[in-house]
């Protein structure tokens, strides 16, 4: 049994769905496949099974998509798997790299047992078929995209293997991947996915998603003109920025607005189904810092004296990159905030020297957040449109859709830009909208930079990647058919 779960994460959940939208991840039977595999309900059910192997790997990629970069640091001497993230010191027993495995393995495992049976189904009873495929395609791909972007190449598995396959199943190149796998995955699901859902369906996966996502593999595959036509097939969806870019981070507020496009849902409330965001960003309470603890409380719910961890701490870097009156800047990089009285409590917790706002969610209790992970929004795809448009020579068209996020950030316009010129800014105003939303790292890498800016930090060549989980490699025992990355060995 160990095998096929360690390998390729070989465990088959299958869940129902209830309150925020269709999240509910109690298991509904211990029966065989065959016959849990019958109604549209089954297969819906199913495929929530597949949303649920998300919810521990993206409770850490923030560590992945930030901390590894150049704007996020770790201020305090505690959490010893951050400090090494952080400082390029990653092992390979380090347990964020084999729950992230197992998590992502899971959910593809999931998929591909739902994409086995359902082809045969009939479609008299599976009456949603075509968006079932669509639905577990595009988790499917999510999945892929985001191993492939950590650990390089990945065991390759599209239909439900043996243990004793599993056990010979050995990593494929990240090419292969992305076309066999992700890009044809992704193309499927556009086009079974509707546009939106109602009610307890809103926060599946949508067309929308699925292009959007498309594009990112585009662009971090270097082929603009394809990013280019599937980012602004997006716009064409009915999307939206927020008026006020602080809405994004109400969760008092709904979470399926105009700029939403697919985030990883959590269901505060006591069930299990939180997300850690609020309490892996707080500060540090235990050590000081009360009156600024005080009014994090009035301000945003939080419990006081909960337990947390200071996390994802702003670089005096990322504070200096803000334009001055950007209205993005205070709830993304803070040394303190407003009290009640309208002065300024600063931060003086110790060895603490900056913090981020976007996750300060109410709190009844410690890790039940109702803050959602943003894979991707609205903003996110105009930039990337930008990107691609200028990449393609289309520099003036491109700057619109950057101006679009600026516009709402408050700050002046850009105009008469070269294509170089433009293509530093559109880096830079990513950096500024989506800190602490797991980008940073992955677009270092993609747009080949990574080494130059981060090798001060204790960067290697061989680090655009990380080491393969130790219990992995324990497994297989067998280099020659599952070996460590290279410089990790």
């Amino acid at each position: 049994m160990k095998g096929i779960t360690c390998t390729v994460g070989l465990v088959f959940l299958l869940m129902t769905s209830c309150n925020k939208n269709f999240i509910e991840l109690t298991p509904v039977s211990t029966v065989s496949v065959d016959v849990l595999y019958k109604t549209d309900k089954d297969f819906q059910d199913a495929v929530v099974g597949v949303y649920s192997g998300f919810r521990v790997p993206y409770q850490n990629f923030w560590q992945f998509g930030d901390l590894r970069g150049d704007d996020t640091k770790h201020d305090l001497a505690n959490g010893l798997e951050s400090i090494r993230v952080d400082n390029f010191l990653t092992d390979y027993s380090d347990n964020i790299l084999l729950a992230s495995w197992r998590g992502y393995y899971s959910a593809i495992t999931n998929a591909n047992a739902i994409l086995a049976k359902i082809g045969t189904a009939d479609p008299a009873l599976v009456t949603n078929k075509d968006r079932h495929i669509g639905e577990t395609k595009f988790l499917r791909a999510l999945a892929y995209f985001n191993l492939v972007r950590i650990f390089g190449d990945v065991p390759m598995v599209t239909t439900p293997v043996t243990i004793e396959d599993a056990y010979k199943t050995g990593r494929e190149k990240v090419d292969k991947i992305y076309d066999e796998v992700i890009i044809k995955d992704l193309l499927d699901a556009e086009t079974k996915l509707p546009v939106k859902y109602t009610g307890t369906d809103v926060g599946r996966a949508t067309r929308g998603a699925a292009k959007a996502l498309l594009g990112k593999v585009y662009l971090t595959r270097k082929d603009f003109v394809k990013a280019e036509d599937k980012l602004k097939e997006v716009t064409t969806l009915g999307y939206a920025l927020l008026k006020n870019y602080n809405d994004l981070w109400d969760y008092t507020k709904d979470e399926h607005h105009s700029e939403y496009i697919f985030d990883i849902e959590y269901l505060a409330g006591g069930l299990g189904l939180g997300s850690t965001f609020t309490n892996t960003f707080t500060l540090e309470f235990q050590s000081g810092g009360k009156a600024l603890v005080d009014e994090l409380s009035r301000i945003y719910g939080i419990l006081p004296g909960a337990t947390a961890a200071s996390g994802g701490n702003p670089t005096a870097a990322m504070f200096a990159v803000y334009e001055p009156n950007d209205l993005r800047k205070d709830v993304s990089v803070a040394t303190g905030v407003i009290g009640a009285d309208g002065k300024f409590v600063a931060l003086s917790t110790t060895g603490v020297t900056s913090f981020s706002k976007k996750y300060m969610a109410p709190l009844k209790a410690n890790n039940d957040s109702p803050a959602n992970w943003k894979v991707v929004r609205y903003a996110d795809v105009l930039l990337m449109l930008a990107e691609a448009m200028n990449e393609n020579g289309k520099t003036t068209e491109a700057l619109t859709y950057l101006n679009q996020v600026r516009q709402r950030a408050g700050v002046p316009a850009h105009a008469g830009l070269t294509k170089d010129d433009a293509r530093e800014k559109i880096y830079l105003e990513r950096r500024r909208e989506l800190y602490l939303e797991g980008h940073r790292w992955f677009d270092l890498v993609r747009t080949g930079r990574a080494l130059t800016i981060m090798a001060p930090f204790g960067m290697k060549p061989y680090m655009t990647v990380f080491p393969l989980p130790l219990t992995e490699l324990e497994i297989i025992r067998n280099p020659a058919v599952f070996a460590q990355n290279p410089g990790y060995e």
